[in-house]
């Protein structure tokens, strides 16, 4: 599951009309290097082990395979981030009733969802899981607005801005990490700063 760290973004329409052939393994590897971390994530904020989120993941790309065929490939027929939402959220059930073998297993994402079936089951570790991947969608397309302003900046005045700005480093800790003045902070964030909201715009009008 350890992947050398890349750019996450958003859905691309694109990418998910190319992904109805099954034999193109370029779309598919970068599909699951766009969005394993977003469905890893969520799991593991559900209260699943590191096993069991993997085979979160595993599941959940399998599902999309098997229905992508069904999916309305246009922002105006839904989005794909609910959908995909929906599938993993039914391989999360699954781990959960796995530790319950008695319990009967969750619908599969080709056949008509059970919202009884699923209702029953407590949100894991007590979270709302919508709320939960919100943030971590919200967290992939600020790691993808943070690459584009990495592409365009100095690896310094990066690691300036990602401290100050994006942890929000008091302005004496950046300057003694970095070896920057106060007024080259100031002047990185004022350079960089639209930068990033223009790239924020960029990903998240395509998210859906």
């Amino acid at each position: 599951m350890k992947r050398e760290p890349g750019e996450r973004i958003p859905t691309r329409w694109s990418l998910i009309r190319r992904l109805r052939n099954w034999d193109d393994q370029e779309s598919w590897r970068e599909f699951f290097d766009t969005y394993w971390r977003l469905i890893y994530g969520t799991a593991i904020r559900a209260g699943l082990s590191e096993v069991e989120a993997q085979e979160v993941v595993q599941e959940t790309v399998i599902s999309v395979c098997r229905n992508i065929q069904n999916l309305q490939t246009t922002p105006e027929a839904g989005s794909f981030k609910n959908w995909l939402l929906k599938m993993t959220k039914w391989r999360i059930v699954d781990q959960i009733r796995k530790r319950d073998p008695a319990s009967p297993p969750a619908g599969r994402a080709d056949e008509t969802p059970d919202t009884s079936t699923t209702a029953c089951i407590p949100d894991p570790a007590g979270v709302a899981l919508e709320k939960v991947w919100e943030e971590e969608w919200r967290g992939n397309l600020t790691s993808a607005a943070l690459g584009r302003v990495e592409r365009q900046a100095s690896a310094r005045h990066y690691q300036i801005f990602y401290l100050y700005v994006i942890r929000g480093v008091a302005v004496s800790q950046v300057a003694a990490a970095t070896g920057a003045d106060p007024d080259e902070i100031y002047l990185v964030k004022h350079r960089l700063w639209p930068v990033f909201l223009k790239a924020m715009k960029a990903v998240e009008s395509r998210q859906r």
